[in-house]
């Protein structure tokens, strides 16, 4: 790529940034969900729930999500807490794709675990990046580790939660953490968490940002993986190092919403 096709691609990536970055996008994405509660753990938990559920259509994704949380009396962190047994029976029923209610039961259990020990679920994020040196990567893997370290952990439900460690590209946890991390007072990422950097960060990679990618020549790697993931923030890293996954809403926009 010469220096001027960089530019150019640069502002054209910059513009579209500018154009979805914006609040508009809120209410027909999933992030629309953590955006209904004003309380930090509660916006955690939302969030990090609405990420791990969105795969199909975006309008079903929202609407499952809404359900859940009803049943959690829309306060998730007081719920998960101080939840009693008999207040789990309504999650017998709750299904999306194929995340079911053994999933949902020990999601529940997991961050009751994880929130009675921390304030916030950056600390999970943090197990394993306990050095300077350590990435995305290594945080990643260490909170895969730790959510599944309760003896009962269904094996069914590892399903759900990706790693770079099987050479998953992580869209959906990528996607989360860009959330809880970002902060460009825009008003779609929320910027929560102060310990990981926007720098750090790896861009979520679904089939449309997979193919627009591909197209504007920010991807070569073929497979679908970790690899592939990390190849294009490293590419979006020469436009902007500091925030290189702002980019993110250019390339889904391009995808979703041009059919780029």
């Amino acid at each position: 790529m010469s220096a001027q096709q960089f530019e150019e691609l640069k502002d054209f990536l910059d513009m579209k940034v500018g154009q979805y970055n914006d609040p508009g996008f809120i209410p027909n994405d999933p992030i629309t969900i953590p955006h209904q509660y004003a309380k930090k753990q509660d916006i955690e938990i939302t969030g990090f729930w609405a990420s791990i559920l969105a795969w199909g259509q975006r309008k079903t994704i929202i609407n499952k999500c809404r359900e859940l949380f009803e049943m959690m009396d829309n306060s998730p962190h007081d719920f998960i807490l101080s939840h009693t047994d008999a207040d789990l029976k309504p999650f017998l029923n709750f299904k999306h794709r194929t995340f079911n209610d053994v999933d949902t039961l020990y999601f529940i259990e997991v961050l009751k675990w994880l929130y009675s020990e921390n304030e916030s679920l950056e600390d999970a994020f943090l197990t394993g990046m306990n050095d300077q040196s350590a990435t995305i990567e290594s945080g990643l893997i260490g909170f895969r580790d730790l959510f599944f370290s309760l003896p009962d952990a269904p094996q069914r439900t590892t399903k759900h939660i990706a790693t770079p460690a099987r050479k998953s590209a992580c869209k959906r946890l990528n996607m989360f953490l860009r959330w809880m991390v970002r902060n460009d007072e825009n008003g779609v990422d929320f910027g929560l968490w102060q310990r990981i950097k926007p720098s750090q960060l790896v861009c979520p990679c679904d089939v449309h940002v997979e193919r627009v990618a591909r197209k504007l020549g920010l991807v070569a790697r073929q497979q679908s993986d970790w690899q592939m993931a990390l190849e294009l923030t490293e590419n979006l890293r020469q436009f902007d190092p500091n925030d290189p996954v702002k980019y993110d809403f250019a390339l889904f926009g391009l995808g979703i919403e041009e059919k780029f």
